[in-house]
C-alpha cells in the first residue's frame, strides 16, 4: 500500500497561537481537530445541500411560469453553478498551498470564504428572477467550495495516513447530517430568504470555531516561482499517464457522483409530478427520506471507514459502497409509492456514507505531490464537481426523451444515473497501488 510522503523542513514548533511551522506529520490528530472539521464539513455542507436538495427546486418554482420552465431553470442554475465549483475547488487548493499569512495556509480560506458565500445566500433568497438566483449560486459555489478545499487539506496536514479513514469516516456523516438538519430547517421556514440565509449562517458559525481549534500549518517562506497562467491551469490537470492510480481514483469517484448527483436536484419534482404531492407534502416526504439515509449513512459512514484502516484495504468497501448505491438508484426509479421512494434514498445513503468516507481515504494515499496536498485534492474535488454541472444539464433532455417512453421520464433517468454509478464501482480495482 502506498502512502503520500510527509512534508519533513522542520520539527513543528507553535509560533503563534493556532499555528505550527511547517513540519512532518503529527503521530496523531491534533486534540479537538476531528470534531472541529467534523462541524465546519457539516456547516458547508447544510449551506450548500439545503439549496440542492429542497430550497433552489422551489425558489425556481415560486419565480417560473410553468413546470417545464422550472425544470430548465433549475438545470441551468445547478449547471453553471457547478462548473464554477469545479473551477474553484482546485484553485482554492493550490492558492492555500502558497498561502502565506501570519494567520496559517488554510484558515484565512475558510472564514473568508464561509462570510462571502451566507452573503451570497442572502441574495439568492431574495431573488426575483432566475438570472439574479443564477449569480447568487455561482457565488456561493466558489465560496463554500473554497472553505472544502482549505478544511479538506488540513486531513493530511494533521492526521497520519494510518488513521485518516477513522476520521474522514466521522467526517462522512456530515453530509448526512447537513442534510438532515438543512430538510428539517426548509420543513420549519416558509419565508424563501430565511431557507437560504439561516443554513449559511449556521456554517458560518462553525467555520469561525474551526478556525479557533485549527492549529494551522504556516508557510514561512513565499514560493519560489510566481504565481503564473501555467500554473493557475495546472490547478486544474494531472498527468494520468504519470499518476494512473490517481487518474482512476478519479474516474471512480466522477462516476458514482454522476449517478448520485441527479437525485437531490430533481426529487422535489420528481414528488409533485410523479405523485401528485403538494409542495408542503413534498418536504416533508423529503425530510422523511433524508431521516432514513441519514440513519444508514450514520452506521456505514464509521463502520467503512474504521474497518478498512483495520483490514488495511479500501477498494473492495468502495466497490460494494458503490453498488449499493445502484441498488437504491434503481429502486428509486421504479417506485411505485412514496415508501418505496424513502426506502430506496436510505439504500442509496447506505451506500453513499461508506463510499465518501473511504473514497477520501483512498485519495490521499494516490495523491501525485505531497507539497500540492490542498490542490490535488481540488483536482480530485473536479470529479465532485463535474458531475453537478453535467447532470442537470443533461438531465432535463433524458427526462423528456423518456416520458416519451413507458418507463416515463425520471424513471429513465435515474436508470441511467445507476448505470453510470456501476461502471465506476467496477472500474475501482484499476487502481493498483492500494490495496
Amino acid at each position: 500500500m502506498t502512502e503520500p510522503s510527509s512534508v519533513a523542513i522542520a520539527a513543528p514548533t507553535i509560533e503563534t497561537p493556532g499555528i505550527v511551522t511547517i513540519g512532518e506529520t503529527p503521530a496523531k490528530a491534533p486534540k479537538g481537530y476531528t470534531s472541529a472539521l467534523a462541524a465546519v464539513s457539516f456547516g458547508m455542507y447544510l449551506a450548500l445541500l439545503t439549496p440542492i436538495m429542497v430550497s433552489l427546486a422551489f425558489k425556481v418554482k415560486h419565480i417560473s411560469a410553468t413546470p417545464a420552465a422550472a425544470t430548465s431553470s433549475l438545470g441551468l442554475v445547478m449547471g453553471v453553478g457547478s462548473l464554477f465549483a469545479l473551477l474553484a475547488n482546485p484553485l482554492a487548493g493550490r492558492l492555500s498551498d502558497r498561502t502565506t499569512s501570519r494567520w496559517g495556509m488554510r484558515r484565512p480560506w475558510i472564514l473568508g470564504g464561509s462570510v462571502v458565500g451566507t452573503g451570497a445566500l442572502a441574495l439568492m433568497g431574495m431573488a426575483q428572477s432566475v438570472w439574479v438566483l443564477l449569480v447568487g449560486w455561482c457565488l456561493v459555489s466558489v465560496a463554500m467550495n473554497a472553505v472544502l478545499a482549505a478544511a479538506n487539506a488540513t486531513l493530511p496536514d494533521q492526521v497520519p495516513a494510518a488513521g485518516r479513514g477513522k476520521v474522514s469516516g466521522i467526517v462522512g456523516i456530515t453530509t448526512a447530517l447537513g442534510i438532515l438538519a438543512g430538510s428539517f430547517l426548509v420543513n420549519l421556514l416558509d419565508n424563501d430568504t430565511a431557507r437560504f440565509v439561516v443554513p449559511g449562517a449556521i456554517g458560518t458559525a462553525l467555520a469561525v470555531l474551526f478556525v479557533l481549534v485549527l492549529k494551522d500549518r504556516r508557510l514561512e517562506d513565499k514560493p519560489a516561482q510566481r504565481f503564473t497562467t501555467r500554473e493557475f491551469l495546472g490547478s486544474f490537470v494531472f498527468n494520468p499517464v504519470k499518476h494512473r492510480d490517481f487518474a482512476w481514483t478519479w474516474l471512480t469517484k466522477f462516476l458514482v457522483m454522476f449517478g448520485y448527483a441527479g437525485v437531490a436536484t430533481f426529487l422535489p419534482f420528481y414528488l409533485t409530478e410523479k405523485f401528485s404531492l403538494d409542495e408542503k407534502s413534498a418536504i416533508s416526504t423529503i425530510l422523511l427520506a433524508n431521516v432514513a439515509s441519514m440513519a444508514a449513512m450514520m452506521v456505514s459512514g464509521p463502520v467503512g471507514g474504521i474497518l478498512s484502516d483495520k483490514v488495511g484495504k479500501r477498494r473492495p468497501f468502495v466497490a460494494v459502497a458503490g453498488a449499493v448505491m445502484v441498488v437504491g438508484l434503481t429502486l428509486l426509479a421504479i417506485a411505485p409509492n412514496v415508501t418505496t421512494v424513502i426506502v430506496a434514498q436510505a439504500v442509496i445513503g447506505l451506500g453513499a456514507g461508506s463510499f465518501f468516507s473511504v473514497d477520501l481515504a483512498l485519495a490521499t494515499q494516490v495523491l501525485p505531490n505531497p507539497e500540492d496536498t490542498a490542490k490535488d485534492l481540488g483536482v480530485l474535488n473536479i470529479a465532485n464537481a463535474l458531475p453537478q454541472a453535467i447532470a442537470p444539464a443533461i438531465a432535463p433532455a433524458i427526462i423528456a426523451v423518456g416520458a416519451a417512453t413507458p418507463l416515463g421520464g425520471y424513471t429513465t433517468w435515474y436508470l441511467f444515473g445507476a448505470l453510470i454509478a456501476l461502471a465506476g464501482a467496477v472500474l475501482v480495482y484499476r487502481i493498483k497501488g492500494v490495496k
